[in-house]
């Protein structure tokens, strides 16, 4: 049943469960699955651990997500080359031919949608919503649509839609924004110095007003609303998320292993969720710090619960 399991996603070490994992699943129940390359070896395989997952919760539409942005973000690559299909390939192509992007992008989703479906992959976690700076690290790069946050938001509309219409689930990242950064929060915690009405006019913008059922979080600093926390850990942000950017849905967090953040696994975990986080990500299969995690992990709200069944809709 929904309402035991617990607040966070998890990754899994590999191709197949193994018997601790198959254990862990069983009692601490977590909100959802994230796949990555090392757990995707062929298409029967994946079906089989998809089938395997879903069994153990005896729902057919349990969430597992994956990351496939296209380019060099994929997880798919064994299956399909999407290296040439950036974000910012599709951004240049709407601004250069609107009636070619239409059909390029329409053929693109539906085919990265089937393949997620035949997979038992239901949550896709994009669109991108970050836009380019020129001092933007090249962690983000052609991962972003544009420099107009105006063609960023438009971008996020038309790529949410499309997924939906293919029934699979989107989560806009990372709110409020990463482009202001000038370093990679997967190796260290990004300070971006940026005054609010600058953020709020360009970074902050294509957040506002999107469909998608999830945010995922930026491990950032914003030193103009609070000096200390990132926006993860900080309820000044979330309260920007939830007040000025109007993001009513789900907000989980970035990996809470990354090494922007500065605490113990268990102190990441709770101080996202103190912040105001409803669901936490950890992603790397490290069964040590899994445990950690979902011991430090709520069961769901009511809220959690409400915006699952929305998103059910969507991805059945």
């Amino acid at each position: 049943m929904i309402n035991r399991r617990r607040c966070f996603i998890t990754g899994i070490k590999g191709v197949k469960l193994n018997q601790n994992e198959v254990y862990f699943l069983r009692k601490y129940k977590p909100w959802g699955i994230i796949l990555f390359s090392r757990n995707i070896k062929t298409i029967l395989q994946t079906q089989k651990l998809t089938s395997q997952i879903r069994s153990i919760f005896k729902d057919k539409n349990y969430p597992i997500l994956i990351d496939e942005e296209g380019g060099r973000v994929s997880r798919l690559n064994k299956f399909i080359d999407s290296s040439i299909f950036t974000a910012e390939f599709f951004g240049n192509l709407y601004k250069k031919d609107r009636k070619k992007f239409n059909i390029y992008y329409d053929v693109y989703i539906k085919q990265v949608s089937y393949l997620l479906n035949t997979l038992g992959i239901n949550i896709n976690t994009v669109p991108v919503l970050d836009v380019r700076r020129k001092s933007t690290n090249k962690i983000i790069g052609n991962r972003s649509f544009s420099s107009s946050p105006f063609l960023v938001s438009k971008m996020g509309n038309i790529c949410i839609k499309k997924f939906h219409e293919n029934h699979i689930g989107t989560i806009i990242k990372h709110i409020p924004g990463h482009g202001p950064s000038k370093v990679d929060s997967h190796l260290q915690l990004p300070i971006v110095k940026n005054n609010f009405k600058s953020l709020n006019k360009v970074d902050f913008l294509p957040f506002k007003k999107k469909d998608a059922l999830l945010a995922m979080t930026a491990h950032i600093i914003y030193n103009s609303i609070d000096t200390k926390n990132s926006a993860t850990h900080s309820k000044k942000l979330m309260n920007i998320i939830r007040k000025k950017i109007a993001f009513k849905n789900i907000i989980m967090s970035d990996d809470i292993s990354m090494k922007a953040l500065k605490y113990s696994i268990s102190e990441n975990t709770t101080r996202a969720f103190n912040a105001g986080c409803n669901l936490v990500l950890h992603c790397n299969g490290n069964f040590k710090e899994m445990l950690i995690v979902a011991k430090n992990s709520p069961l769901l709200s009511n809220f959690v619960i409400k915006k699952t069944s929305h998103l059910m809709n969507i991805i059945r």
